[in-house]
């Protein structure tokens, strides 16, 4: 019922129509409307999945009010927690109340173009910013700057994106040296857009058999990059899920996808076809040439989704023992692949509790004696 009120006020009804429609009085019609801020901006709806819509807002109130965890309330819109958490600190009311008309009649009020741009009208805050992009401070710096220094004056705060926005528009000064990056040209900004480089057919994690979560057998192997000191070499890690067995792969030639596909398919060569079955990896660009690899070695290749390391959780644990001989920041091309072997060996000599106090190439060598026993 209430819905419904909104949505005729914004088509243009007066309160006492709506308010007739649905069914209430003028009176109760007006105190949701003032509840509401007093105001309604017209709704074009969104123009990016990304965004909200006055369901989401409504399905957030009722879940709150039936005091559901903000993860529940997340999953039944299909947006992340994080979306819900700043949508609810972003857009409740000054009593600390989530209402949600109020909260979608704030979102589409920011969303509101053309807005003002306050480098060019604000001469004190483009005085202010200038200075500090004098003295060496990032946009970031200057824009929690801004928000310590004039908490309760919203004329002088800038974020940084809008700080970015007036330098490259030249209302900052003359923009070379002024950032120390040096950069001069705007960096393209892609928030909510796909990466045109994105890795081609990529068969993700939720597609693995349950065989491979459940560490049943071994010739499941969980694969990652360790990167040296200013990024110039690497050595690629690989680790097998039931066994903890560890391979390490040499790659001096750089870990770019042709180098690194080489390198898998050269140094698993001598793996047994039935120790070769699955490979998880992260999403790096590393492994763009997914399919060659498969195709080479055998392997069927699954990928994490981004950002979730403990989906390779093994391999993860694995890579921090590896920082006591190879640690962070230092030069990874001076170790030959014997010096890889013999580091690989020292932690496959190493027992394990979660082995049952047997090391990686007891556990491997078990499983091999068994195998070819039957």
């Amino acid at each position: 019922m209430k819905k419904h009120y909104f949505e005729l006020i914004r088509q243009g009804m007066k309160g006492a129509a709506a308010a007739r429609v649905v069914g209430v009085s003028t009176s109760c019609g007006s105190v949701w409307f003032l509840d509401a801020g007093g105001m309604l901006v017209p709704d074009p709806g969104p123009v990016s999945p990304r965004f909200l819509t006055q369901d989401d807002r409504i399905a957030i109130a009722d879940g709150l009010q039936a005091k559901l965890s903000v993860k529940a309330i997340a999953g039944s819109i299909g947006k992340s927690f994080q979306t819900v958490y700043r949508e609810i600190e972003r857009n409740s009311k000054p009593d600390g109340r989530y209402q949600p008309w109020w909260a979608h009649n704030q979102a589409l009020l920011r969303r509101k173009r053309p807005k003002q741009n306050k480098i060019r009208d604000n001469a004190v805050l483009r005085k202010a910013v200038r200075d500090k992009l004098t003295e060496d401070w990032s946009p970031q710096q200057i824009a929690r700057y801004l928000a310590r220094t004039f908490a309760t004056d919203a004329t002088m705060r800038a974020c940084p994106e809008t700080i970015y926005r007036g330098l490259f528009a030249g209302l900052l000064g003359r923009k070379e040296g002024k950032l120390r990056t040096g950069r001069t040209r705007r960096k393209k900004q892609r928030r909510g857009v796909a990466h045109p480089n994105k890795i081609k057919n990529m068969r993700l994690i939720h597609e693995r058999p349950v065989e491979v979560n459940e560490r049943r057998s071994p010739g499941h192997w969980e694969g990652d990059l360790i990167i040296g000191g200013g990024q110039r070499a690497a050595i690629g890690t690989l680790v097998e899920r039931n066994t903890r067995y560890l391979r390490l792969i040499h790659l001096p030639h750089g870990w770019k996808a042709p180098q690194l596909r080489n390198a898998l398919v050269t140094q698993t060569a001598d793996l047994p076809p039935e120790l070769r079955q699955t490979l998880t990896w992260d999403q790096g660009r590393e492994l763009t040439l997914h399919q060659d690899i498969e195709a080479l070695t055998g392997f069927r290749i699954y990928f994490c989704d981004p950002h979730s390391p403990w989906q390779r959780g093994t391999n993860e644990n694995t890579n921090g023992l590896l920082r006591q001989y190879f640690p962070k920041g230092t030069d990874l091309s001076r170790h030959s692949l014997h010096d890889l072997r013999e580091v690989a060996a020292r932690l496959n000599r190493r027992p394990r509790i979660v082995l049952g106090d047997r090391t990686p190439a007891e556990a491997m060598r078990d499983w091999l004696t068994g195998s070819l026993a039957s």
